[in-house]
């Protein structure tokens, strides 16, 4: 019997029909799907504690970009909480070397093993710039700014949060005989950060006309001046402030700012230090070797270190204290580059600094610890003789004490309805 025959051709279209609709169905099924999905929101996808330990590896430059994706990743960034963790424990810590081009702008470097760029940056001067201006500390992401007449000036380069404080009282209670206002180089400045009282402080060592020494620190969270001049031991008075040779910039470490002279006389007591915890003076002495001009101190990996222009050589002498406060863990390394500036130590721990070498090489090099010189970055622009503190910090999105202040008066000023 032939099964065609038996075939019956409405039974064969209505199954064709049926299988038509099915698919159709099938098909439309999955096309809402496709837009259910699209419909969703990152964070039906992964959870917000996901996403917040996605971003504390996220390098600090890209972070901020991110805040301008939607309010909830900008509140969760901008998080006070949040920027610290991320400052503390990211293992994406971005490094910049700052400096002042000229008297509107000033650049930040990135620098690591392969690869190196920089970008132009303004500080927050209002209106036009002030006819002198000097970098004189960093902290924890903040830059340190000494504005003439007699402002200090606070700024987050990253985030553009600053704050200007006057130190004019000092001015009128100093009045030097040979100058009409505290001079930049007579008196000395610090910045850093007390982790005890969750505050930044801001020094200021000087000296009045009766030649007595005077200690005055500014607490971003109290938003005052206190006077420390009791902390001021009168042979370090005299050492600190008796000449105009030294750094006017501190440079913080460990909890405390240190200061070194331009010109080192004396290996021993070198080092001057003020513990912002205890508000107490120490020194540091130098290695008993060390000779040379231009004497200055860096942050290497986590270690001191203090370099210089070797008089007998074409070298650049660095001394790492590789013990904090250990006299005997100093550790040369010498840089066959008379005008070498030590910035930071790469993932290899080599040197990486900015100078000038005798072939006449000018910009940023990376060295071993031989002084055998690994890399030249060629692109980079190098100003060796701009007005300048050097200075190396973690960027950071950390606010002001007042930033935090203003955001909570606000937060409430809104919940009771004003």
């Amino acid at each position: 019997m032939n099964c065609e025959k038996l075939s019956n051709p409405s039974m064969d279209k209505k199954k064709k029909l049926k299988h038509t609709v099915n698919k159709a169905k099938e098909q439309s099924s999955m096309e809402n799907k496709k837009k259910n999905d699209k419909n969703k929101s990152i964070h039906d996808i992964l959870p917000l504690d996901l996403i917040h330990i996605i971003f504390l590896r996220v390098p600090i430059r890209h972070l901020a970009r991110l805040r301008c994706v939607s309010k909830l990743w900008r509140s969760l960034i901008s998080d006070p909480d949040f920027a610290e963790l991320h400052f503390h424990h990211s293992p994406a810590a971005t490094n910049a070397c700052f400096f002042m081009k000229n008297d509107t702008t000033a650049e930040l470097v990135y620098l690591d093993d392969n690869d190196a760029s920089q970008k132009e940056v303004c500080p927050p001067f209002q209106k036009k710039p002030p006819s002198k201006f000097f970098v004189v500390g960093s902290c924890r992401g903040f830059i340190l700014f000494h504005r003439h007449p007699h402002f200090l000036v606070v700024w987050n380069p990253l985030t553009g949060s600053s704050k200007r404080i006057s130190y004019s009282h000092i001015v009128h209670r100093s009045k030097p005989h040979d100058y009409g206002r505290i001079a930049y180089n007579a008196y000395l400045h610090g910045f850093g950060y007390d982790a005890s009282q969750d505050d930044y402080l801001l020094l200021v060592a000087w000296c009045d006309c009766e030649l007595q020494y005077h200690l005055d620190c500014f607490s971003l969270r109290t938003n005052s001046w206190i006077n420390h001049d009791a902390a001021v031991p009168k042979h370090l008075g005299i050492q600190i402030l008796g000449f105009r040779s030294w750094h006017s910039g501190g440079l913080f470490f460990n909890g405390a700012v240190h200061w070194v002279p331009w010109d080192l006389k004396d290996y021993r007591d070198a080092i001057i230090i003020f513990d912002l915890m205890e508000m107490t003076f120490s020194t540091i002495s130098a290695p008993e070797q060390m000779s040379g001009s231009y004497t200055s101190l860096a942050l290497l990996r986590g270690c001191l270190a203090l370099y210089s222009c070797n008089n007998d050589s074409c070298n650049t002498d660095i001394w790492v204290m590789k013990e904090y406060k250990v006299h005997s863990s100093w550790t040369l390394y010498q840089i066959p580059c008379k005008y070498f500036r030590p910035l930071c130590l790469s993932s290899n721990r080599d040197i990486i600094g900015r100078g000038y070498t005798s072939c006449g090489k000018i910009g940023y090099f990376i060295y071993n610890v031989r002084g055998d010189l690994l890399k030249h970055f060629k692109n980079l622009r190098c100003q060796l003789h701009c007005r300048e503190l050097n200075i190396v910090y973690t960027e950071s999105l950390l606010p002001l004490p007042s930033d935090i202040k203003d955001k909570d008066n606000k937060k409430m000023k809104k919940e009771i309805g004003m």
